[in-house]
């Protein structure tokens, strides 16, 4: 039937043209894209063509011995101190949203004077611990019971001092972080667990913590990329870490650029390394509510034409 059929083109019309897209041209990107690499390879032609960087020592010292002992002691400072820290920040930010007043005061002040005064000052405290109590005693308080007593600088070696500061440091700055992220989670999982008979312990460690960890997860990760580099403060106590170390090095033979040259390459292979598993913390906590980020490449230059 006529009806049926489909409506064409009337006899002896054209047929209608097919429109061709045409991508806009972006040549300012291109331009600052040459002008950015032009800058980037002058810059890299000056550093390496530069005799005071003395590559030779650097490729010398890189992988030495007592360097390398400074990158493990870098290693387990920056792992203790983060456990500690997420540990004590956790029971911090329990603490602090405790409907006890005694226990929530408490740890906005120990919040308050960690990160009311600088970690360098932290450091230094701890490390002369010994002027401020020449000894360290265990024992019953207000009376003369004493069950155990040492120097404080035997107990509280640089090493101790450096994981002391670093470690309870990084409490307030995690308490805050977790305080947070539990805040973030909907009151009324907590009511709805409650319901079920969950005590208030069982609440937070199976119903509120999952889901506050994407939330708590990346800036935790920055705050161990972090620490990692804070570590390097604690040559102002001579802990026997990679800082510590190099200085040690550069202070007998004047090699001071070489030597901290290697100090910024180990720094830069630690930091990369330890971006992978955040990453991978983040996609596994975050599914459901992250999109597929692209590829760096495609990133930098997906939408250079």
């Amino acid at each position: 039937m006529a009806g049926n059929q489909a409506a064409g083109p009337a006899p002896g019309s054209a047929a209608p043209e097919t429109l061709k897209a045409i991508p806009v041209r972006h040549y300012g990107r291109w331009v600052g894209a040459a002008v950015v690499l032009l800058l980037l390879a002058a810059l890299l032609n000056s550093v390496l063509r530069n005799p005071n960087l003395d590559l030779p020592s650097v490729r010398d010292y890189l992988f030495k011995g007592v360097i390398l002992d400074g990158l493990v002691v870098t290693i387990w400072l920056t792992a203790a101190s983060m456990v500690i820290g997420v540990i004590g920040g956790t029971l911090v930010a329990v603490m602090r949203l405790s409907a006890n007043p005694v226990l929530s005061l408490s740890a906005g002040a120990f919040v308050w004077l960690l990160r009311g005064t600088p970690l360098l000052v932290q450091i230094i405290f701890w490390g002369f611990f010994g002027l401020f109590y020449s000894d360290i005693s265990l024992g019953i308080p207000f009376t003369d019971v004493v069950f155990w007593s040492a120097p404080s600088s035997q107990v509280i070696t640089p090493m101790i001092a450096a994981l002391l500061a670093l470690g309870l440091n990084e409490a307030a700055y995690a308490a805050e972080i977790i305080r947070a992220g539990i805040q973030a989670v909907d009151h009324g999982q907590t009511e709805a667990a409650h319901s079920l008979g969950m005590s208030p312990a069982q609440t937070m460690r199976r119903i509120v913590l999952p889901q506050a960890m994407r939330i708590i997860v990346p800036p935790m990760g920055n705050e161990t990329l972090n620490m990692l580099k804070t570590t390097a403060l604690v040559s102002v106590i001579s802990a026997a870490e990679l800082m510590t170390q190099v200085q040690r090095i550069y202070s007998q033979n004047f090699k001071q650029l070489p030597l901290l040259i290697v100090a910024c390459v180990w720094y830069l292979v630690l930091t990369s390394l330890l971006s992978v598993p955040q990453a991978y913390l983040e996609r596994r906590f975050g599914r459901g509510t992250l999109q597929q980020s692209p590829g760096m490449f495609r990133r930098m230059f997906g939408r250079i034409r």
